[in-house]
């Protein structure tokens, strides 16, 4: 009888965990791109479709192009479903990051999914990153392939920003987790910041260092963003004061990882990552404080050989634009 029990209380348990572990999105509305977005560069190279839920960016000789959330926001979940350009892509990065530059110019935060594109028969790669205070600096990149071609269809790329932790999201499978630690200090994103998406030239750097770049041959590059989620504390862009109580806050924002997210993020990690900065002993010498070196991870990556960014304050390019005016295999994370 006993042993019927626990069995019970085992059946129980594991449902609870799946059911926990659920989609941040299931019950956060998607909303019209007028509704919470504006043109932000690239004149008609950003066409609206589907009546308004989805838009298309481009890039070509003349221009990228690119859009931005009409409100400043205070921790929340930012979320897209995007579809890159296919083929030839050397030199392109589509982004979709959070940033408040253009208010603190000297001492910015930023949480950045940046997509790299690649010479053709080569894979798209992710790079994770984030910035407070104005600590370019340090840069906390990761890179990652995927188990799928994010050219063929649409996948959804997530940020969860608590004043605790940043959780990045690749189809509801948490690819990173950044926790808040006193030896941080400034250097968490604590600031409000406007959700941005661009695609752009970023030859100087993108694709091995700069070594391939943008063919404008296979122009226009498009990348296709649907499904659009801005959930999160809006805050008054002159007094910085929240327009949403902490409490309505958390309650409607997703809190973190659950135990089979956990697992699913150390198997994605697992296979996919191919580079940490902290284990990039060109850049540091002595890794930042937050980091934990695990000797089979620094084993593992040292096969890879990570791309050069020149001074490793790549980021600064998403703001060049006024310038140049297989779901099986997801199971098992």
């Amino acid at each position: 009888m006993g042993g019927c029990y626990m069995w019970l209380f085992l059946c129980c348990s594991l449902l609870f965990v799946v059911m926990a572990s659920g989609s941040p999105r299931k019950n956060l509305p998607f909303i019209p791109f007028e509704e919470g977005y504006t043109h932000l560069f690239g004149d008609n190279n950003l066409v609206i479709h589907r009546d308004g839920k989805s838009v298309h960016l481009s890039l070509d000789e003349r221009t990228g192009s690119g859009f931005v959330s009409h409100d400043l926001y205070l921790h929340g979940y930012f979320s897209a479903s995007i579809k890159l350009p296919a083929d030839y892509t050397a030199g392109v990065v589509v982004a979709f990051y959070m940033s408040n530059g253009d208010m603190f110019q000297k001492n910015h935060d930023e949480i950045d999914f940046e997509f790299l594109g690649n010479i053709r028969g080569k894979d798209w790669r992710i790079q994770t990153n984030i910035y407070g205070n104005g600590s370019t600096s340090i840069g906390r990149e990761e890179r990652y392939g995927l188990w799928f071609d994010p050219a063929d269809d649409f996948h959804q790329y997530s940020i969860l920003w608590t004043d605790s932790k940043i959780i990045f999201y690749v189809d509801d499978v948490p690819i990173r987790e950044v926790k808040r630690t006193e030896s941080m200090g400034g250097d968490f994103p604590s600031k409000p910041m406007t959700l941005y998406a661009t695609i752009w030239d970023a030859s100087d750097w993108a694709t091995n260092g700069g070594k391939y770049r943008v063919n404008y041959k296979y122009a226009p590059y498009v990348a296709e963003f649907s499904d659009l989620v801005l959930h999160g504390c809006a805050v008054d862009p002159i007094e910085h004061v929240a327009k949403c109580d902490s409490t309505q806050d958390s309650e409607a924002v997703p809190t973190g990882v659950t135990l089979l997210q956990r697992i699913k993020m150390k198997n994605f990690r697992l296979k996919h990552m191919t580079y940490s900065y902290c284990y990039d002993k060109v850049r540091y010498k002595v890794p930042p404080p937050e980091c934990v070196i695990n000797p089979q991870e620094a084993e593992r990556l040292r096969k890879f050989d990570p791309v050069t960014f020149g001074n490793g304050r790549s980021h600064h390019g998403k703001r060049h634009h006024h310038i140049r005016g297989s779901q099986e295999e997801a199971a098992s994370f």
